[in-house]
């Protein structure tokens, strides 16, 4: 099994796409996975959930479970499979639940404030 641990995030976090801040949070948890960069994760409450739309798309992580993806509906265009969220992680990623993941990419940027 991967080595995966999950810690508070410290400090102010935001998510931004499109040039808009769609969250911030206080008490948002870095995951780190071994052969991974470190991803934050982000409470549902502290996200502009109207802006984002699930979408078929999933993925399966032996460690974690199933990702459902959500596009991110800007002003001027949709970014596909931009979050994810593990709607019922495994038991030992509990933790995760109730929380998103963005991709970091040219039009969204996840940033300590």
């Amino acid at each position: 099994m991967t080595d995966i641990t999950i810690a508070e995030a410290t400090g102010t976090w935001t998510v931004c796409a499109g040039g808009a801040i769609i969250g911030e949070s206080r008490n948002a948890l870095e995951l780190r996975e071994e052969g991974h960069a470190p991803v934050l994760y982000f409470p549902r409450a502290d996200i502009s959930m109207a802006l984002l739309d699930p979408v078929a798309h999933s993925t399966v992580c032996p460690a974690k479970g199933t990702a459902n993806y959500y596009s991110i509906v800007t002003k001027s265009r949709t970014i596909e499979n931009a979050a994810w969220s593990y709607e019922a992680p495994n038991a030992e990623m509990s933790q995760i639940k109730d929380h998103l993941a963005f991709h970091s990419n040219e039009l969204i940027t996840v940033e300590r404030v």
